[in-house]
């Protein structure tokens, strides 16, 4: 009996690495076949059969796709964006999760119970209304209208409640016999002990604001305006795609998200398995 027991861990264990590795390969081909592509020839694209590898790597692609669209000043405008969106998020969302956490107000449980309504509403649901308000405000073609409407979001409150609420509830009531301001016990006791968690959001929402496409299209008018994923439609005419030039713009758009991923990934996971999220 030992030693079947034996065997059937071993399998077991084979077959857990064997499904990851395989789980593994499928999630970087992906990213391999673009970073090929960018390097390949228009004949090596359209080649039966494909080829994993260019035979000579085509750097000067990266230098047409720069070249082709005023990608400096989109870059900057991704940044602007990307910033302010994030530095609004943390800000509601560390106010908002104190709020619900700590503080008793008339209507908590049903504020609350309205903000976890609102993750049930698709968010394309949303472009229609915030568009017509940006209309009414005359926010078109402003960072206005690409970081206003996003400096709010219902799940981060959620998630960074659950965090605050998991803070001792004497540490609350000790602070408040000392005279401590709420404000005060909340930059100096709860952003302290949640950093992970704040870190986390903040990297999430970095990724989604530098990787927004359709809203800031729909906001913006002039080259001036657009933001690094909007450049890539830059490669797109009557005559067709430049399919290798809207590869290395792709590389220029996702390798930053990536290192930055690659670097912080121990932030993010730390922040979900600390909530007691799945998925």
């Amino acid at each position: 009996m030992k030693n079947n027991r034996k065997v059937v861990n071993i399998i077991a264990e084979v077959l857990k690495y064997v499904i990851l590795v395989a789980g593994s390969v499928f999630t970087i081909l992906p990213f391999i076949w673009m970073i090929s592509s960018s390097l390949k020839t228009p004949a090596e694209l359209v080649q039966v059969p494909p080829a994993l590898f260019p035979e000579v790597p085509q750097w000067l692609n990266y230098k047409s796709a720069w070249e082709a669209a005023p990608f400096a000043r989109y870059l900057v405008n991704t940044i602007i964006v990307t910033i302010c969106t994030t530095a609004g998020v943390l800000v509601t969302t560390v106010l908002s999760a104190f709020a619900f956490s700590r503080l008793n107000f008339p209507g908590k449980k049903t504020v609350f119970s309205l903000f976890l309504a609102t993750l049930m509403i698709p968010g394309e649901m949303l472009i229609i209304t915030n568009y017509e308000t940006i209309i009414k405000l005359k926010w078109i073609d402003s960072y206005r209208a690409m970081i206003v409407p996003w400096i709010s979001s219902a799940f981060y409150i959620y998630l960074l409640t659950r965090f605050f609420m998991q803070v001792p509830e004497s540490l609350y009531l000790a602070a408040k016999v000392d005279k401590c301001s709420d404000f005060k016990y909340m930059i100096k006791i709860m952003v302290p002990m949640n950093k992970q968690a704040i870190f986390s959001i903040a990297i999430l929402n970095i990724i989604s604001s530098w990787n927004a496409f359709l809203w800031p299209l729909l906001v913006t008018n002039s080259q001036e305006m657009r933001v690094l994923s909007n450049g890539l439609v830059r490669f797109q005419t009557e005559a067709g795609s430049s399919t290798e030039l809207i590869m290395a713009a792709s590389c220029i758009l996702v390798m930053p998200i990536i290192i930055i991923y690659l670097f912080l990934r121990k932030y993010i996971i730390e922040g979900v398995t600390r909530s007691g999220l799945k998925g």
